[in-house]
């Protein structure tokens, strides 16, 4: 199994499309240097931000081998989840044979299986792919919340080492903490706007939309918060709270793409039924990212 150390900032990657909605993998690998060399801790390609929604099984697996090919130092976790076991399994098993370093494996979402299903389902996937793996829970996708109780069970899986907590409640996102502080799972928040109470209550870092657009930024809001610079920390995370809120005005990864497009990464095309983003709101978008430029990055005012 690979050793992978679930603490830092996981930008979860977008998918980038041509003018005839093809993939484009030479900006796909080019944007994974981009961000491996903004000094982030692993990349999450194909997942919720990648559009793995309107990807085939195929491009699903390629653009996973996109970005294992491009980069050199940071660990590549595949998003692999489903809401068919067997079709997780299949996609997890593809994603392993592809390069992948760990799995990410959203809950299943639409047929909201009880907890003893969502058990049944994680392990049957650990049991079978020896990679690390992420429960991720995000209910407002799925339909289904992943109760504390239930992530404690899955945490004694040796391959089951990390939960991505994208619930938006806190309360409960301190409860998984609490319950898990005697096992080797690391807590990682699945918004960026609660990354730093994330890491204060024993958090170790987020799956970022963010990461995409401000990689360097959100690496040190998350180094301050983990090394408990709180008073630096916070002046980060209000630099960035204007982004936070902005990259989800719209359904997510409409206003990643857009942010992208206006910092020249790549055009903002999403696949059908996405849309492109509202013309007032590229318009605020362009704001919030021009201010981010005028803000002086303290590390290089400091070597002055």
């Amino acid at each position: 199994m690979t050793d992978i150390d679930f603490t830092g900032v996981f930008p979860a990657m977008t998918t980038p499309f041509d003018e005839n909605e093809e993939i484009d993998h030479e900006l796909l690998a080019a944007d994974a240097r981009r961000l491996e060399d903004a000094g982030v801790a692993g990349l999450v390609p194909a997942g919720s931000t990648g559009e793995s929604a309107t990807l085939t099984h195929d491009e699903h697996i390629e653009v996973v081998e996109t970005v294992v090919e491009a980069v050199d130092d940071v660990p590549v976790i595949a998003g692999s989840g489903s809401n068919s076991t067997h079709e997780a399994l299949d996609l997890s098993q593809r994603a392993a044979d592809a390069g992948a370093d760990a799995l990410l494996l959203i809950s299943p979402y639409y047929n909201k299986p009880e907890q003893a299903g969502l058990r049944e389902h994680f392990r049957a996937i650990a049991d079978a792919v020896d990679l690390p793996q992420i429960v991720y829970n995000v209910p407002g996708r799925t339909g289904q919340n992943v109760e504390p109780q239930t992530v404690e069970a899955l945490a004694s899986h040796e391959n089951i080492r990390a939960y991505k907590a994208a619930s938006g409640d806190i309360a409960q996102i301190s409860e998984v903490i609490e319950r898990t502080r005697e096992e080797d799972l690391a807590v990682l928040s699945g918004d960026d706007a609660l990354t730093l109470p994330v890491c204060t209550l024993g958090g170790r870092g987020v799956i970022s939309v963010a990461g995409n657009v401000e990689p360097e930024r959100t690496v040190e809001l998350v180094d301050a918060a983990i090394e408990g610079d709180l008073d630096r920390a916070r002046e980060v995370h209000y630099e960035l709270s204007p982004l936070f809120r902005h990259l989800f005005v719209e359904t997510n990864p409409i206003p990643v793409k857009a942010a992208m497009e206006i910092r020249g990464y790549g055009p903002s095309r999403v696949r059908s039924p996405l849309t492109d983003l509202e013309d007032d709101n590229y318009a605020e978008m362009e704001r919030i990212l021009a201010a981010l430029e005028e803000t002086p990055d303290p590390e290089r005012t400091e070597a002055v």
